[in-house]
Order: C-alpha cells, then structure tokens, then sequence
C-alpha cells in the first residue's frame, strides 16, 4: 500500500507580551486595536473562543489552537478601493451638497484637504452666486480634482440647468452631483457627455465624474444605463455635443457613481436603506452584464448615516462610499447659523416632519425638516393647501387670507408679490411675465418665496423668524446627537466637518472589527460595538 501523508499540525498561538484575552474586558480592548493583526484563538475543544494581540504563531508545540487571524482593519478599506484610485481620495466618505451654499466652499476646502470628497451646495443660489463659489473653488483647490458641485433638477425654472451645465463645463468642475431628477434632462446628459474621449487603450475616458443621487431603482437604472439616444440627438443637434462623444457615450453608464439616499434629509422618499440600497446594487448588477460595461460602476449609500454602526451597516451592505448631509450642517463650515445650529443640536430621532418643496412647490414634492422648535412645516402646509383649493390669491377666502397673511408672510399678498416680483425681476424675468398673464403662477412664486426665505432664515440667523426656520435634516440628526453627547465632538468650535467623517469612519471600522470577531465565535461584549467620539488626525 501507499505512504499515507500525516496532516500537517496544526498552528498554534504562543502569547508575547500581553496574554490572551478571553474575558470581556480584555476582548473588548483588542477590538481597539484597529491596526494590528487579531488571532482567533481557543484553550481547548469545546472552549470558547478568546483573541490574541502581537505573539508568534507556530507550527506546532505549546500556545493555543489558532482558530483564524484578522489582518488589520483601515477606514480606507470600508468601501471600493477603486472609489478612492477613481477620484484622488483617501477615504470611501462623501460631504453631500447642501443646498443654498450650506455645503459652503469652506467646508469643501476642507474635505479635500483632509483627502475627502465634498460638494458645494448649489442648489437654490443664483447663477452669479455659484459662478463666485466655483471660480473660489477652482483658485484654492487648484490642481486639485477630489471636488464638486450640485447639480439639482429644476423644472420650475427653465434653462437654469442648462446655463449652470454651461457654468460647470467652462470651470472644468471635476466632479458633479446630480440629485432630485426624476427625469433625465438635456443639461445633465451633456454634463455627463461632454468631453468623453478614448485613450490609447481604447478606454473611455471621462472629462469630469457624474455622481447621481437617486432613491428609486427607477431612477437608478436611468443613471445606471447608456446616455438616451434621443436626448443624445436633441444634443448633437444643437452642436453641444459631437459625434465622437455620442458614440463614447453608448459603452458607459450616465454615471459611474451612484448614491442611493434614504431617509436623508431635504429631498426623500423616506424608504429604508436597507430595503434600496440591495434593490438598486442588483439592478446595477443586471444592467452592467447586460451592457458589458468595461469597468466597475460604484454604488454608494446615503441618509440615516447619523452614528458608526450606521455607517458600518451600509458598508457591511455593500456600499462603495458614504454619504453624509444632515450631520454636516452642525459642522464650524457649515453655512448655517449658530440659533439653527443650536435648534439642530437639540433634535432627536423623531424631531423631523415633511414640509412642501420650494424648488417643486406645484408639483406636490416634500421634504425632510426639523420639526423641534420651528413651525415652519404646519405653515409650509397651509399655504400648499391653499394653492390647491384656489386658482388665485384674490379668490382666497377673508379667513384664509388673514391667517396667511397675519401668521405666515407677515405681509399683505401685494406687498408679498411686490417682494417676490422685484426677486425674479433679477433672477428671471420670464417668471415675472408668466406670472402676470397667469394668476395661478402668482400665487405659487408668492407661496414659493416664504419656502425659500425660510432657509434663508435659517441660515443668516434672522431673530425675529426662528419659529420659520426651515432646516433640511433626517432622524440621523437624533443618531449623531446621541453619539456626541459628552464627547469632543458636543463642543460646536470643535466640530469641523473632518472630524465628523474621521470619527464616523474610526466608529464604523470599530463596529466592523468587533462583528468580524464575533463571527468566529468569539463572545464579544456589546460595549465592543459602541465608539466614542475622539480628536483625530
């Protein structure tokens, strides 16, 4: 008969100069240690699991059975590490745009610093308001392309997008997102198109990244597919694309980056992350076998994102990046005021309500606000509800009138429409024509200014309107208030908006090891999952 070959030994585990831990105390501490390798190790069969720190692994001889080892655990590594080659980061984190420049360039500045990516909050600011913020941006970060800025979908002011497209591609903005487009327009397919050229290889090569926020896989697939040939032709037609760049266009997705937001706050359907985020990672799966896309198409997770464990789950999930909004707006570069930033500070997880859109304020659409302190949303909800019983602000019952008028513009309707004519007289005349051939038109502009005022509230402070305060933010809020609470990160001076991504990032690798550990049995303590906020650098 053959040699049999005996199996090998079994490696064993001989401790340095720290014992095995096998008690709670000792397990948890091992799961600080982030960047050191981790061995699973056991006494005897039958025994549970404990964890070993530094030590020497043998092939055979005295020590403990080694069960397993776990390299060290980076925040770098949470997402896709092609996220990072792709846009010159460090880190799989995002600062979302918060719009009316809360997401000011300060805070932009700031992420791009700290090898982080970060975009300026364009949404509702007046063209030559974004022109200033783009050209600051382009003159501080030069060279530099971990950047960008919001595109958001604006169907009540036609050609807006199209000239903020036009704005962007002359700036050469290296990264933009695009977010609230249930459609796809002419202005983000060229954004998205335009430049597009192949290199030596033959690989399609991007002028600048198009992110897309999305919350249905409707939506999602749009982002996640080839540019539509009709919008395509409706772009080569008016010669703002070429020929060269609709054909490049066919072999890539609109957008190779794509964040599923849930319950954020502003813009949202409200929807679990947990229910989109794999919905929408399977779509991508479906569309990039179908098209036979050349390279990966990243997936990112945004809303909800208030604590590490959160951001952990959506990495555990699959997400290649993060997202964060709601949180940042309590950061020092935050554009938002010290009396909203204190309203903030005090919400919890249910101190959110939804309040009619002003960007989409006729179509019905929603979003997000702090409910605790403000009385904006009831507000917000009786002018809407006021729109849609009546064609006109004369056709408004005295009742009705005195109480919108008295408690909400705190302005008759005419000095209200002066106001708001004189605004648009500025920003886009067209509105103005509309509105006096269209009394209906009127009377939303007059409604739609107390919405955009109401940020604008919020954001300068004003004293006598706090109780308008309109502050975009989800129930993470309530998530992160908890978790700050007694640490550095309670301090306002103290809390930068990289200190909030370093420490949700630590929190989240944390949350990380101590599941990883207690997947292979070992009984790790619930305190191993919680993370306290710290100074990093």
């Amino acid at each position: 008969m053959p040699a049999t070959t005996a199996d090998p030994p079994a490696p064993r585990w001989l401790p340095g100069r720290r014992p095995a831990d096998f008690a709670a105390a000792g397990i948890v501490a091992s799961t600080r240690q982030l960047r050191q390798p981790l061995h699973i190790i056991r006494g005897a069969a039958g025994l549970e699991p404990g964890v070993g720190l530094h030590g020497t692994v043998v092939t055979s001889g005295a020590g403990y059975e080694l069960l397993g080892s776990l390299p060290p655990m980076y925040p770098e590594w949470l997402g896709d590490r092609s996220f990072g080659r792709v846009h010159g980061v460090r880190f799989p984190y995002v600062a979302g745009e918060m719009a009316n420049g809360i997401a000011t360039t300060s805070l932009v500045v700031a992420m791009a610093r700290a090898e982080l990516l970060g975009f300026f909050g364009a949404a509702g600011l007046a063209l030559p308001t974004i022109e200033r913020a783009v050209r600051e941006l382009a003159t501080t970060l030069r060279g530099v392309r971990n950047w960008g800025v919001n595109l958001i979908h604006t169907p009540s002011e036609a050609g807006h997008e199209d000239r903020l497209v036009d704005l962007l591609l002359r700036a050469d903005v290296p990264k933009v997102s695009a977010s609230a487009f249930m459609e796809l327009t002419p202005a983000v397919v060229r954004c998205a198109v335009a430049g597009l050229r192949s290199d030596r290889g033959g690989d399609v090569v991007r002028a600048r990244q198009l992110f897309a926020k999305v919350s249905r896989p409707e939506v999602a697939e749009m982002f996640l597919s080839p540019a539509p040939a009709e919008i395509l032709r409706v772009l080569l037609d008016r010669r703002q694309v070429t020929e060269d760049e609709a054909r490049l266009a066919q072999r890539i997705p609109l957008a190779e980056d794509v964040t599923v937001e849930a319950d954020s706050g502003g813009h949202t359907d409200n929807r679990p992350l947990a229910v989109v985020l794999p919905a929408v990672r399977a779509l991508r799966d479906q569309l990039a076998q179908r098209h036979r896309y050349p390279r990966p198409v990243r997936i990112g997770a945004a809303g909800g994102l208030g604590d590490p464990a959160a951001v952990a789950a959506a990495f555990a999930a699959g997400a290649a990046y993060v997202l964060t909004g709601t949180v940042n707006q309590l950061a020092v570069e935050a554009g938002l005021s010290d009396a909203a930033k204190a309203l903030l500070a005090k919400a919890d997880l249910s101190d959110v309500v939804m309040a009619p859109a002003a960007d989409m304020f006729e179509h019905g659409v929603r979003v997000q606000v702090l409910r605790r302190g403000t009385l904006f949303a009831g507000r917000a909800k009786q002018l809407y509800d006021a729109y849609l019983a009546y064609p006109s602000l004369e056709e408004i019952p005295a009742p009705v009138r005195e109480r919108i008028e008295k408690d909400v513009l705190r302005a008759s309707f005419a000095d209200a429409w002066s106001d708001t004519r004189r605004f648009w007289a500025e920003r886009d005349i067209r509105e103005v024509e509309r509105a006096e051939s269209d009394a209906r038109h009127r009377m939303a502009l007059v409604f739609r200014s107390y919405l955009g005022l109401s940020s604008r509230w919020a954001i300068d402070g004003e004293p006598t309107r706090v109780a308008d305060y309109q502050i975009w933010c989800g129930p993470a809020i309530g998530a992160f208030n908890r978790w700050v609470a007694g640490s550095p990160l309670a301090v306002p001076e103290r809390r930068t908006v990289t200190q909030i991504a370093l420490n949700l990032l630590e929190g989240a690798a944390t949350v990380t090891r101590a599941h990883q550990l207690r997947s292979y049995g070992v009984p790790v303590p619930d305190e191993a999952f919680s993370y306290r906020p710290r100074l990093l650098s």
